[in-house]
């Protein structure tokens, strides 16, 4: 029998709804200014689907993209594996709806459940699976979130972060060396109800009672999420570079899920990565949840930050709680047309410097992630509006993002997000909305 490949990125494509969501239409809503929303989070805009799009439109539209850029028709999928915290429905799986919409019809099709971690979940799927000796060679790994549906507006902790969008990528054999190293993946499900959608489900089903609570948008223990971002950020950071054997020197950078953008740079400068070395794209996209991560990846060859042999250290953290982490040495993807250009300076904080030269130490409270647990912007051209089958994607203009040079913004306050909030860990308790630091 023959080694297995070695398994890769080949293409990325992404697709953002055409409306744009402005600090000044959102402050309005939750009741702040649009300069709080900058100093805080750093986020400048969001995009909204329209009320016709769903999830699968925005993900067939960035799969055709990447498709295209791969050069390979939707026939030659074996697999379509699709992250979101926002499905079409409860049931079929979105990525059936997707598979149907780009004419894949010989990919098997699922949806993985990981939030914001979504994307690294399905592509540890993909990679294994591609692996496996069971004749499929490529498989399209899509993240996808239209989060606009499950934001109430008023709420200023959710509201100025969350956004819509969808990004995905072509995974398939590359030469050996290369592509994705082991892919390690942990979960914590005691803290599960940090932050989630609390109805909808089998628990609590959609009531007059559930809908006049609004049980069906966004809840979060703002302070626990940011507590938790915090400690886990360089542990799986740690536990990546330890199993490959590099050190923060040998990274050429760091592509992570996108809480937002100060948060962000806190945790990558709190642990030593290098600022010029981390893609940060929340500051034109917001939190897009499952597409942040891929989203970024694209940004990052679209900008030409990355060279064929480029080692790139990538990690997720979400709700679950969930994260994950490998390396990926590139190969040279070439997206098709969907990121956009210059790229665009992120608003910014000041930040200690941080002695550590390689993060890795253990922080209390979080499960390791070196414990075994499972190995393994803003943009883009108008596409043709044609229902259920070609979703518009953006092509918004870049804007120059301000740079705060007060001091590092903190979160957790009891004015602004990480908001004290009791916390009930008994299980299935809903833990009432609070606002805080992002996912």
């Amino acid at each position: 029998m023959s080694p297995a490949p070695s398994i890769g990125v080949l293409a990325t494509g992404t697709c953002l709804p055409e409306r744009i969501l402005t600090n000044d239409e959102v402050a309005e809503a939750a009741g702040v200014d649009p300069d709080w929303i900058v100093q805080r989070t750093g986020v400048l805009r969001r995009h909204v689907a329209e009320p016709e799009q769903a999830a699968s439109d925005l993900a067939a539209e960035a799969v055709r993209k990447a498709l295209t850029a791969a050069g390979l028709p939707p026939s030659a999928l074996g697999l379509l594996v699709l992250a979101t915290s926002t499905p079409d429905e409860l049931g079929p799986s979105t990525a059936c709806r997707v598979q149907a919409l780009v004419g894949a019809d010989r990919a098997v099709a699922f949806d993985v459940a990981a939030a914001c971690s979504g994307w690294l979940f399905a592509a540890r799927i993909a990679h294994d699976w591609l692996r496996a000796g069971t004749g499929e060679r490529y498989a399209a790994v899509v993240g996808v979130e239209v989060y606009s549906r499950f934001v109430d507006p008023s709420d200023r902790a959710t509201a100025v972060l969350f956004a819509d969008g969808a990004a995905a990528t072509i995974l398939g054999p590359v030469p050996g060396g290369t592509g994705f190293a082991p892919i390690r993946l942990g979960s914590d499900g005691t803290a599960a109800g940090d932050v989630l959608i609390p109805a909808g489900g089998s628990r609590l089903p959609a009531s007059p009672r559930t809908l006049a609570d609004r049980r069906h948008k966004v809840h979060m223990d703002g302070r626990a999420v940011r507590d938790f971002i915090l400690r886990i950020f360089p542990e799986v950071l740690g536990d990546a570079l330890d199993r490959n054997g590099l050190r923060l020197t040998d990274v050429d950078l760091l592509v992570s899920h996108q809480p937002n953008p100060l948060l962000l740079r806190r945790a990558a400068v709190d642990a030593g990565v290098p600022e010029d070395r981390v893609v940060i794209v929340g500051h034109e996209v917001g939190n897009i949840g499952a597409a942040s991560l891929p989203y970024a990846l694209a940004s990052a060859d679209r900008d030409g930050r990355l060279r064929t042999g480029s080692r790139v250290l990538v990690t997720a953290f979400g709700a679950g709680l969930t994260w994950g982490s490998t390396v990926l040495t590139w190969t040279g993807a070439q997206p098709h047309g969907t990121i956009p250009a210059p790229h665009t300076e992120v608003p910014r904080t000041e930040v200690p410097s941080a002695e550590a030269t390689r993060p890795g130490v253990p922080s209390p409270g979080v499960p390791s992630p070196g414990v075994p647990s499972t190995e393994a912007p803003s943009a883009e051209v108008p596409c043709a509006e044609v229902p259920r089958t070609e979703a518009p994607c953006a092509e918004a203009p870049r804007t120059e993002a301000p740079r705060a040079d007060a001091p590092r913004a903190e979160i957790p306050r009891t004015d602004v997000p990480g908001a004290e909030n009791p916390r009930t860990k008994a299980p299935h308790t809903v833990i009432p909305r609070t606002e805080g630091a992002q996912l």
